[in-house]
């Protein structure tokens, strides 16, 4: 979850995509990316649920349709299998993992909002692939701790996508950690924030990128230090870091 400031937003020109999360300086270029070579190519079916999110108030959680894209591709690429996604919002990253894997895939699909999830769950079940969803309402880290004291799951997840609360990343890492597969990736989603991971303590922000920006930068720190990963941080959407487990 991303916005530019106040008085970017006001800005004439601003690219048409709902949830604007591009951190490209240009927004035409930004537009540009958007109309050569994920809109050509966005399924119907995401079309329909990015049209549909846009029109609800929190649209700036969803995840960018440039982001979907390169999330299911990457989910192409490793061949992955078993998923995870650690909120959901209406759908659209989970409607990109659904169509990337194979009719077999599993995705265990955590959000504290049932009601936004089913906003969007006509759309996945038209479109073929609501069998692969397991859905569960609630705090996920409860869920977490309960799989990792099962013992069974340790190392069998090949992706897990992390969009939800940043002040919690730190504590998913601890958990997910252990229940990715060695050679397997975790995506945090929103680790630029907003390019506010560079901006001065004082500079302005709008009141919740200020609150949630220690978190971000702890979890960044963090990430980096980590022996177990290898890492990659990509300025696609609002920064996507993949760790890749090694250990």
């Amino acid at each position: 979850m991303a916005a530019n400031g106040e008085e970017q937003q006001t800005q004439a020109g601003r690219h048409q995509e709902v949830g604007h999360k591009s951190l490209l300086q240009s927004d035409a270029l930004y537009q540009y990316i958007l109309e050569t070579s994920v809109y050509p190519r966005e399924p119907e079916c995401m079309k329909e649920l990015r049209e549909l999110t846009a029109k609800h108030p929190w649209n700036i959680m969803t995840t960018s349709a440039d982001e979907g894209q390169f999330l299911n591709m990457l989910l192409k690429l490793i061949n992955a299998k078993n998923t995870m996604e650690i909120g959901v919002y209406t759908g659209y990253s989970l409607l990109a993992t659904a169509l990337a894997i194979p009719e077999d895939g599993k995705i265990l699909a955590m959000d504290i909002n049932r009601e936004n999830y089913e906003l969007g769950l006509p759309v996945i079940q038209k479109a073929g692939v609501a069998n692969k969803i397991e859905f569960k309402e609630g705090p996920a880290l409860p869920v977490l701790d309960q799989m990792i004291e099962d013992g069974k799951y340790h190392g069998t997840y090949d992706f897990i996508f992390v969009d939800a609360d940043k002040d919690n990343y730190i504590n998913y890492h601890k958990r997910l950690i252990e229940l990715v597969k060695v050679g397997g990736l975790i995506g945090y989603d929103n680790t630029l924030w907003n390019g506010s991971v560079v901006a001065p303590a004082d500079a302005p922000m709008r009141k919740y990128v200020r609150y949630y920006r220690d978190f971000v930068l702890e979890l960044n720190k963090a990430l980096a230090a980590d022996p177990r990963i290898e890492i990659c941080m990509l300025p696609v959407g609002d920064g996507i870091t993949l760790c890749r487990r090694i250990k």
